[in-house]
């Protein structure tokens, strides 16, 4: 009886496409080979050193967020001041701390001056909810600016915004700027708001300008 079914190796290899297709799979699988033995690629001190920082700053994040939460009222309110004084608003910290935390017309939680000299003024809305704020609250506060013929606002949680929310300022008139609390974590850092530095490293390198205009 004939025997039906694979094709003579013999027999097929005397067929050139036959032969590049054995040539191609052969150079796939060694490549294949080669780099699942190829040792892994390894950090530069510099890669290292960057990657323990932004590990560092990311906790800092987290833990700056949880005594956000865990903290009275107040401290939230005072932080704020703080933070939005630093970043060059509202004159004082008197003059802020006289004009936020306190209720405002239409539930404005308090105005703040834009620049030194009170050329314009910015009002504030600073609210400890754990849950996402949405675009029903998001138009309320631009609502409330309307009514007091203002343009420019800050709404600021230690939650998050939804997309909703994010996608109406967008497209209003009115000038609100949205801080999450990842971003609230994020500028305490940047402008040193209860926050300390624990150690400074400075990373050096050849300055290859004074060795060239020898």
């Amino acid at each position: 009886m004939s025997r039906v079914g694979l094709p003579d190796l013999k027999l097929s290899e005397q067929f050139p496409g036959f032969l590049a297709f054995k040539a191609k799979s052969r150079t796939v699988a060694e490549v294949d080979q080669v780099q699942s033995t190829a040792p892994p690629a390894i950090e530069t001190p510099l890669e290292s050193l960057e990657a323990a920082y932004a590990k560092i700053r990311d906790e800092l994040k987290a833990e700056l967020l949880n005594r956000l939460k865990a903290g009275a009222p107040a401290v939230f309110e005072r932080i704020v001041i703080e933070l939005l004084v630093k970043m060059g608003y509202g004159g004082s910290r008197v003059d802020a701390a006289q004009a936020i935390g306190k209720p405002g017309d239409e539930g404005l939680d308090g105005i703040i001056k834009e620049d030194r000299l009170g050329l314009d003024i910015i009002y504030v809305q600073a609210k400890r909810w754990a849950t996402t704020v949405g675009r029903p609250e998001i138009q309320k506060f631009a609502g409330a600016l309307h009514g007091q013929h203002a343009t420019k606002g800050i709404f600021i949680t230690m939650s998050d915004f939804s997309r909703d929310a994010n996608d109406y300022v967008s497209k209003i008139g009115s000038k609100i700027v949205l801080i999450d609390g990842s971003s609230l974590a994020e500028l305490m850092i940047e402008f040193g708001v209860a926050v300390a530095t624990d150690a400074t490293y400075t990373v050096k390198r050849i300055g290859n300008d004074f060795f060239e205009s020898i």
